[in-house]
């Protein structure tokens, strides 16, 4: 059955605490909600062996990598939003980057603006996208 999936990516978008819980300057309405339903993607992913591509932002911890309308986020002392290493940049509970999986770091609004997913797609053979997230 995998084969029949085998040109198939389920792209996971944003799907971290710093954009899902309250209180987050990044906070998405209703991202919260949809949390069960991504779960149940990815999933579903899994047991027919999609290729599940996680899309995150990471940035540096000084927000020298951060769009310059949002670099105020990151004052010294302060952590901004999905700094590398912080509990703002994981993904929210139940959400796990498994051996197989593969993960994209973006730094701008877009998942391919600046990033390599093109080129990992077209060398993987993907040709058909399902996106989920934020």
């Amino acid at each position: 059955m995998a084969d029949k999936w085998k040109h198939t990516a389920l792209l996971v978008i944003d799907m971290q605490n710093d954009f899902i819980q309250e209180g987050s300057v990044l906070k998405v309405n209703g991202g919260n909600a949809i949390v069960p339903n991504v779960l149940k993607a990815v999933e579903v992913a899994r047991q027919r062996g999609i290729l599940i591509v996680w899309v995150v932002r990471e940035h540096d911890s000084q927000g020298r990598d951060v769009e310059l309308f949002r670099r105020h986020l990151y004052c010294l002392g302060k952590i901004g939003p999905t700094v590398k290493g912080s509990v703002g940049a994981e993904l929210v509970d139940g959400l796990v980057i498994k051996e197989g999986d593969y993960k994209v770091v973006k730094t701008r609004f877009s998942a391919f603006f600046s990033t390599h997913l093109h080129s990992f797609l077209k060398g993987a053979g993907v040709h058909n996208l399902a996106i989920i997230g934020g």
